[in-house]
C-alpha cells in the first residue's frame, strides 16, 4: 500500500499529538497538586485588603465637645494683674554719683501702672488654683474672674519659677473645680482642648491633638517635661487648661513656639501629674521638695562614648561629686558613667535631672554605672535639693 506524502505527515502528527496532550494534562495536574514546583525562591508579597471598614470605636469621635467644655470651662478663670512701676522723674537720679547728694526718700518719683492678663485653673473647691509663675510674677495685686461673673482678689500661696507654676487662693464659696487625669496615660494623637483667655477677648476654646509628650531641652524652664499640642495657644492662654475629650485636666498651658508671636500649631503644657505634685508641695511645705544626688554631670559625645567603649550614646559622665552628698556616700566617683537610675535608662542630662528631682528625700535610688569598663550597681539615699543649687 502506498501512502501519499500528506497522509504520512498526518499520521506522524497524530502520533505526536496524544503524547504531547497527555504531558500537558499531567503537568497541569501536578501544578494543581503541587503549586510550589515552579517556585524560583522569589519572596511572597502579602497584601492585606478588605472590602469593609472596621466598625469598632477606633478613630470614632463625638460630633461635639460641648459636654467636655461644660465640665471643664467653669473651673478655668481669667487672671488680671496690676503692677506699680516707680520711675525717677529725671534720668540724672539714676546715676549713682548724683544720687549720693540726695536721700533715697527725697528723690522725686512717678508711678506707672502696668496691667497684664492670663488664665488659671481651679483645682480645689477650697479655693486653690494654679497658673503660670510668669503670669503673676512681680504683681502688686491679682484679681481672679470666674466664668459665672464673680471676682476675687487672690493670695499667692507659693511659686516655683523652675517649672513656671504658681499656686493662688481665693476666698469664695461654691467654687467649681476640675478633675485631673494622669498625664502619663495620655497618648500622641489624643484629642485635646485648650481653654483660656487669649488676648483678653474672654474665655475661648480651641481644639487639637497631642503632638508629642516628654518634650524637654527647649530652654523654657529648668525642669521640662512638656506635652506638645497643635491646639491654638496665644498670649493670655498661659496658665489655662489643656483638657481631654472628656473635660479632664491633663496639662497647664504655658508656652508657644512662634516666630511671629501668634499660634503656629506648636504649644506646650505642663503635665497634670507634675502640676499636682508642685501644688501639693507649695501648699504643704511652702516650697517644692526635689530630690538631689549631689553630682555634676557632663553630656557624652560620640568621641567620648567611643573612648569609653560604649556601643551607643547612653549615659552621663559624672564630672564632680559633692563631698558628703548622697552620691559621695553611695560610692560614686568622678569619671563614672551613669547608665540608668532605678532601671530607667539615661538619655540626656536634662531628662535625668528631672527624673532625680521627682524622687523624694530618703528614697532609695539604684544607680547603674560604668567604671573602668565594668558595670556596677550602687544605691544612694536621695537628699533634698538645696535651695541655692541650680
Amino acid at each position: 500500500m502506498v501512502f501519499s506524502t500528506t497522509e504520512t505527515t498526518m499520521r506522524k502528527l497524530n502520533f505526536l499529538f496524544w503524547p504531547v496532550l497527555s504531558g500537558v494534562l499531567v503537568a497541569m495536574l501536578l501544578l494543581q497538586l503541587f503549586p510550589n514546583l515552579l517556585n524560583t525562591n522569589q519572596p511572597a508579597v502579602e497584601i492585606k485588603e478588605t472590602s469593609t471598614r472596621q466598625t469598632t470605636n477606633l478613630g470614632v469621635g463625638p460630633v461635639s465637645y460641648s459636654d467636655a467644655v461644660g465640665v471643664a470651662a467653669p473651673a478655668v478663670v481669667n487672671i488680671y494683674t496690676r503692677t506699680v512701676v516707680r520711675q525717677n522723674v529725671h534720668p540724672l537720679f539714676n546715676d549713682p554719683f548724683f544720687r549720693n547728694f540726695f536721700d533715697a526718700e527725697s528723690i522725686p518719683q512717678r508711678e506707672r501702672v502696668q496691667s497684664s492678663l492670663g488664665s488659671g485653673v481651679i483645682l480645689s473647691e477650697q479655693g486653690y488654683l494654679v497658673t503660670n509663675n510668669h503670669v503673676i510674677q512681680g504683681a502688686d495685686s491679682i484679681v481672679v474672674a470666674l466664668r459665672d461673673g464673680r471676682e476675687a482678689t487672690a493670695e499667692v500661696i507659693g511659686t516655683d519659677p523652675e517649672t513656671d507654676l504658681a499656686v493662688l487662693k481665693i476666698e469664695l464659696t461654691d467654687l467649681p473645680s476640675i478633675t485631673l487625669y494622669p498625664s502619663e496615660k495620655i497618648n500622641v494623637g489624643d484629642v485635646v482642648l485648650a481653654i483660656g483667655n487669649p488676648f483678653g477677648v474672654g474665655q475661648t476654646v480651641t481644639m487639637g491633638i497631642i503632638s508629642a509628650t516628654g518634650r524637654n531641652s527647649l530652654g523654657i524652664n529648668t525642669y521640662e517635661d512638656f506635652i506638645q499640642t497643635d491646639a491654638a495657644i496665644n498670649p493670655g492662654n498661659s496658665g489655662g487648661a489643656l483638657v481631654d475629650a472628656y473635660g479632664n485636666l491633663i496639662g497647664i498651658n504655658t508656652a508657644i513656639f512662634s516666630k511671629s508671636g501668634g499660634s503656629q500649631g506648636i504649644g506646650f503644657a505642663i503635665p497634670s501629674t507634675l502640676t499636682k505634685q508642685i501644688m501639693q508641695d507649695l501648699i504643704q511645705y511652702g516650697r517644692v521638695i526635689r530630690g538631689w544626688l549631689g553630682i555634676e554631670i557632663q553630656e557624652l559625645t560620640p568621641q567620648l562614648a567611643e573612648s569609653f567603649g560604649l556601643e551607643k550614646m547612653q549615659g552621663l559622665i559624672i564630672a564632680g561629686v559633692f563631698r558628703n552628698g548622697p552620691a559621695h556616700l553611695a560610692g560614686l566617683q568622678p569619671g563614672d558613667i551613669m547608665l540608668s537610675i532605678n532601671a530607667s535608662p539615661i538619655t540626656n542630662g536634662r531628662q535625668s535631672m528631672s527624673d532625680i528631682a521627682r524622687l523624694r528625700p530618703d528614697e532609695k535610688a539604684e544607680i547603674v554605672i560604668l567604671r573602668e569598663g565594668e558595670k556596677m550597681t550602687l544605691t544612694a539615699a536621695v537628699g533634698e535639693r538645696p535651695k541655692s543649687r541650680n
